[in-house]
């Protein structure tokens, strides 16, 4: 995971509404106007937050029709393991660095990669 990628999850999940967002969608996939009523929550609004959460790939969008020929969009949490300790950051750090970067930092801690 990148820094960039690492920053996207973190401000995906910096965010009282997007956390009960992913709390509502731990029970199961759920279409649009359900979430937005269950979280009290304009669609627009929803639409806002759960872009964030996708970008971040924590959920996943898919429009489905329903029986009545009417287009549902469906939405679902992804299976992500959210782990943040110096190890995550590091990893993140250096797979931005080019790796020479990366050796002589090492080096100049005395350690070898």
């Amino acid at each position: 995971m990148s820094s960039e990628e690492l920053l996207a999850v973190l401000a995906a999940v910096g965010h009282a509404q997007r956390l009960r967002i992913l709390a509502e969608l731990a029970g199961g996939r759920m279409y649009v106007s359900e979430l937005a009523r269950r979280l009290g929550m304009s669609r627009p609004l929803l639409y806002m937050h759960i872009d964030r959460l996708e970008k971040a790939g924590l959920v996943t969008g898919n429009l489905e029709l329903s029986d009545d020929g009417k287009a549902l969009k469906y939405f679902e949490l992804t299976a992500f393991d959210l782990r943040l300790n110096i190890d995550t950051i590091l990893g993140a750090v250096r797979s931005d660095e080019p790796m020479s970067d990366v050796r002589d930092a090492d080096d100049a801690k005395g350690k070898r990669t």
